[in-house]
């Protein structure tokens, strides 16, 4: 749905997750009522409370170990889960903010917050998180990644959980078998993927996304072979620049020459399945699928690196979003609610939890434990993040209409690009006119 800010604001300030997770953001005025006017109410801090999670069926099982160990601490409460797919958690969160039928928490990251907070539905956490012993455990700038995602006056709506990656798997196994060089550059990845395919033996060099959540994906590949580094210039977005669509073009045509064919409807769950159960080379994903890969494959038949290199020796990505908790103002049971997120974000649990999801921990604590040291993607990505060589695209999530654009408008337009229905040029043109226009009414209303 679109969403329209009619509020003044103050523009937010962009600030880093060390030099990776910068982030400008947007929110609306505060009157202290929530959907529909509905305030809701701090509660007595006991009995029930809805969980909705914002990765429903990939983090099932991990946040359902964190529930029965909150209610073995908190047995005067129950959480009820609610496992929502990430492709359709926004709109239906932004359906229950219209029609009623909110949870009490709920995962909320920094890419949805700008459309939620927008439409006044989350409660500010600043104080509750300063008299927390939360307070001072949690990574900062993640902290403040959030802050800037959520409200231009530096409200804080979400508790960070973890923060994330794009990683290059690949089968070490099928690579030694072939002769090949690790694809740590966009030269040796573009030859692997066309060496290690044999359509007529259903093997193939790499999976393409091309269902949902395509486009960060693919704005990743356009970006880390042009080499640009910034998402505007000036008012104007650098997306359809002449060297991101000659890189997406090289890109996309991985399609049915590379790739399987049924990559056209995969999303990260079917793209992830589809690798660990067969003979494809190459997969671009986060660090959250490391585990699941481990698990299928064993550690000696691939490994998870940074995003190749370009041709002037830089490695540039578009930036991932932090991931949070929030409590939505329509709760009557808020008090309950923050005691669920201060329990799940404590240095046990989220170890447990970031171990499980192979993600980077917000509690500084669980940062230190030794499971990151043995998990080699999360390691790798660490360091290439802070050696000096990897630039960072910062995507414009302070726009309410980001989302919107980025999944429901152009997702479909990129399969037409897969499909050779649409160029690579007129995808780009069309997301970038979209862009050009929220961002001049964001800058209007935040003038």
């Amino acid at each position: 749905m679109k969403i329209s800010i009619r509020r003044s604001r103050r523009a937010a300030i962009a600030v880093a997750l060390g030099s990776v997770l910068a982030l400008t953001a947007t929110a609306c005025g505060d009157d202290g009522s929530g959907s529909g006017g509905d305030k809701g109410d701090a509660g007595n801090g006991k009995g029930k409370i809805v969980f909705w999670d914002n990765n429903g069926g990939v983090r099932t099982d991990i946040w359902k170990e964190v529930i029965a160990d909150f209610q073995k601490a908190n047995p005067d409460i129950k959480v009820e889960y609610v496992g929502i797919a990430s492709t359709e958690y926004q709109s239906k969160v932004d359906t229950a903010i219209q029609g009623g039928g909110l949870p009490d928490v709920g995962g909320v990251g920094a890419a949805m917050l700008a459309g939620f907070s927008a439409q006044n539905a989350l409660e500010p956490l600043d104080d509750r998180l300063a008299k927390s012993s939360l307070s001072g455990k949690l990574n900062e700038k993640m902290v403040e990644s959030l802050k800037a995602a959520g409200g231009g006056d530096g409200t804080l709506y979400s508790i960070p959980t973890s923060a994330n990656n794009g990683v290059l798997y690949y089968r070490t196994d099928l690579f030694k078998k072939a002769g090949l060089d690790e694809p740590t550059t966009w030269d040796k990845f573009y030859e692997a993927a066309s060496k290690l395919t044999n359509s007529k033996k259903n093997e193939f060099g790499y999976t393409i996304r091309g269902g949902a959540g395509s486009i960060a994906q693919a704005l990743d590949a356009a970006y880390g072979q042009s080499g640009i580094t910034s998402f505007w210039n000036g008012d104007k977005t650098t997306l359809n620049d002449p060297k991101n669509v000659a890189a997406l073009e090289k890109y996309a045509a991985l399609y049915k020459k590379d790739t399987p064919a049924a990559d056209l409807n995969n999303d990260f769950t079917k793209m992830v399945a589809q690798w660990d159960s067969g003979t494809i080379g190459m997969l671009n994903h986060n660090l959250g699928s490391y585990q699941d890969h481990l698990k299928a494959l064993g550690a000696g038949k691939f490994r998870g690196i940074p995003q190749p290199i370009g041709a002037g020796g830089k490695r540039v990505q578009v930036s991932n979003p932090v991931d949070g908790l929030g409590i939505f103002k329509s709760s009557k049971n808020k008090d309950a609610a923050w005691k669920f997120i201060e329990f799940a974000t404590s240095h046990a649990e989220n170890s447990k939890f970031n171990k499980s999801a192979g993600q980077v921990p917000s509690n500084n604590d669980a940062a230190k434990d030794s499971w990151i040291s043995e998990a080699e993607p999360t390691k790798l990505a660490a360091a290439a993040l802070t050696d000096g060589s990897t630039s960072i695209v910062q995507l414009p999530y302070y726009l309410p209409d980001w989302n919107t654009i980025s999944k429901a408008d152009n997702e479909p337009n990129f399969q037409k690009v897969l499909l050779g229905d649409m160029s690579a040029k007129d995808f780009l043109d069309t997301m970038a006119e979209q862009l050009n226009k929220a961002q001049a009414e964001w800058k209007e209303q935040n003038g």
